[in-house]
C-alpha cells in the first residue's frame, strides 16, 4: 500500500499512521473477561452475562465446572479473572494460596438442597429424621456431586448424615463430576432420584422436586465470588461490581438463587 501511495507522491504521516495502526495487535481491553464459574450457576449467569456485554460493550467468556475442578484448574495456573464458587471451601483453597484479591473477596449468593426425581415419577417424599430413601430408590442410584469434592455432593452427604439415612445409600450413590451431570442422569432416567440445587431443578423440565431438605441438615450454600490475583484484565473490576449490582440481582432471583449482596 505504502509503495503505491509512494508512486503517487502522497505520502503523509497521517497515511503512515492509518498504516501502523492496521499492523497493530489488538489492545487487552478488546480481550473478554474471562469467568470461571460453578456449574449450577450457568442459566442465571448467562443471562448476567448477556445484560453486561450489552451495557458495557466489552465481551465475557465462562467456563462451567465444578468448584473443585476450577480452584485446581486456577492452582494449575489456569487463566482467569473471575471465581465464582459454589462454596466457601473451595474458595479458601484458592485464598490460602493467595490466589485471589482478598479486598475482591464477598459472599454473592444462596441456594436451596432438594431431592429431584424424572417428571413422569416424581411422587412427593417427606424428607426428615430417618426418612427411608432406601425403600424410594427401588434398587436404582442415587445421583450426586462427587461427595468428597463436588459441593453439592458434601451438602448432600452432610445432610444425609444429619437425617441419619447416609449409610443406607452410601453404595447407591451413583458420583458425577459436577451437579448438572448428577441433573442429567435423573432427567435421562438413569437414576430415580438425585440430589441437586433448587436452580438446577428449575432449569430442567424433565425432572421435578420431590422434597427439600431442611436448611438444618447441612452447611449454608452460599456461593463466594472473587477476583484472581493474576487477573490484568482492566474490565475485571467492572465485571465484579455488575454482578454484585442491582442490574443483576432480579437475573439470578428469577432463577431461584438468594442474593445474599456483599
Amino acid at each position: 500500500m505504502l509503495q503505491a501511495l509512494k508512486r503517487n507522491g502522497r505520502t503523509t504521516l497521517a497515511v503512515l499512521a492509518l498504516a501502523v495502526a492496521s499492523l497493530a495487535t489488538p489492545a487487552v481491553a478488546a480481550e473478554k473477561v474471562t469467568v470461571f464459574a460453578a456449574a449450577s450457576l450457568k442459566n442465571a449467569l448467562d443471562a448476567v452475562n448477556t445484560a453486561w456485554e450489552q451495557q458495557s460493550g466489552h465481551a465475557v467468556t465462562t467456563s462451567y465446572a465444578a468448584s473443585s475442578a476450577l480452584a485446581k484448574q486456577i492452582e494449575a495456573g489456569a487463566p482467569a479473572d473471575i471465581f465464582i464458587s459454589a462454596d466457601l471451601a473451595w474458595m479458601d483453597y484458592v485464598a490460602d494460596k493467595t490466589l485471589i484479591r482478598a479486598d475482591s473477596r464477598s459472599t454473592l449468593l444462596g441456594n436451596r438442597l432438594v431431592l429431584v426425581a424424572p417428571a413422569a415419577d416424581a411422587k412427593p417424599i417427606d424428607i426428615g429424621q430417618g426418612f427411608d430413601l432406601k425403600a424410594r430408590l427401588a434398587g436404582g442410584k442415587l445421583a450426586m456431586g462427587a461427595v468428597d469434592s463436588v459441593p453439592a455432593g458434601k451438602y448432600g452427604k452432610a445432610a444425609l448424615e444429619k437425617l441419619g439415612v447416609w449409610k443406607s445409600v452410601e453404595k447407591d450413590v451413583a458420583g458425577a463430576e459436577n451437579v448438572r451431570a448428577a441433573l442429567l442422569l435423573v432427567s435421562k432416567g438413569e437414576a430415580p432420584l438425585g440430589i441437586v440445587y433448587e436452580t438446577d431443578a428449575a432449569a430442567d423440565p424433565s425432572v421435578k422436586i420431590v422434597g427439600t431438605f431442611p436448611e438444618t441438615s447441612h452447611p449454608p450454600i452460599v456461593y463466594p465470588i472473587a477476583i484472581l490475583a493474576e487477573s490484568k484484565h482492566p474490565d475485571a473490576a467492572a465485571y465484579l461490581d455488575f454482578v454484585r449490582s442491582p442490574a443483576a440481582k432480579p437475573l439470578f432471583e428469577v432463577q431461584g438463587f438468594t442474593v445474599l449482596g456483599k
